[in-house]
């Protein structure tokens, strides 16, 4: 799990963000720097091991993004952030298992919800709700099978973003668009924070089975929680 980030990260992430922001006067260094962070005793609260689904599932400010059935009898409930090394490998290696076996056969509905750790994680969940519809997990995918590149090279990230969101059929305007658009970070700033206040998520990813937290992330976690609900 990725805990929320230290001040050094903050800092560092921040340097190369800014970049971002260059030549667009719509986005402020304010505006790219106020994700607001919990605090260290916040950081340190477990935050509840189940929450009622009912309460969990309240629809927020933004549409949710979600792969499989709405009546499937498993809800799973992620928050992650596009920076987090830990939410790529859940993406990467384990999300297709659960597709292929849970989601797409109708027992378990997988929702995403962002908690961007950063600023420029809050950038690329912006690049992926900017690309919209059936286009929105794909872009997800790619930019955390992308991640190292981006999100952990040297120098300017915007280029190797770019080359991301080109295959989500970005162009340039509609790129830098999308990053300056304050509204719609606003919005998920706003998920995450509701997040940390409300269910006391700390750290990324986070997964919640039909409101119980779950302690892991592997293939085998999700199946032993999966298992006694599906036989009921």
């Amino acid at each position: 799990m990725t805990d929320l980030p230290t001040l050094a990260h903050q800092h560092f992430v921040r340097r190369h963000f800014l970049k971002l922001a260059a030549g667009g006067a719509a986005v402020s260094v304010a505006a790219l720097w106020g994700l607001s962070l919990p605090g260290q005793a916040q950081r340190k609260k477990a935050g509840p091991a189940e929450v009622p689904l009912e309460e969990l599932m309240k629809p927020g400010p933004l549409p949710e993004l979600v792969l499989g059935n709405v009546d499937a009898p498993i809800t799973v409930v992620e928050y992650a952030s596009m920076t987090c090394s830990h939410c790529a490998t859940f993406h990467n290696n384990v999300l297709p298992a659960l597709k292929q076996k849970y989601i797409d056969t109708g027992k378990v509905r997988l929702v995403f919800r962002e908690f961007p750790l950063d600023p420029l994680a809050a950038g690329a969940s912006r690049l992926a709700r900017c690309a919209g519809g059936e286009k929105t997990f794909p872009l997800i995918s790619a930019l955390f099978q992308t991640q190292e590149a981006w999100a952990f090279g040297r120098g300017d990230p915007k280029p190797e973003l770019f080359k991301v969101a080109k295959q989500a059929g970005f162009t340039q305007e509609s790129f830098d668009k999308c990053l300056a658009d304050q509204k719609l970070f606003d919005d998920i700033n706003a998920v995450r924070t509701r997040g940390a206040e409300t269910f006391g998520v700390s750290s990324t990813p986070t997964f919640f089975i039909n409101g119980k937290k779950l302690a892991g992330a592997s293939l085998d976690d999700f199946e032993k929680a999966f298992a006694p609900i599906l036989k009921s």
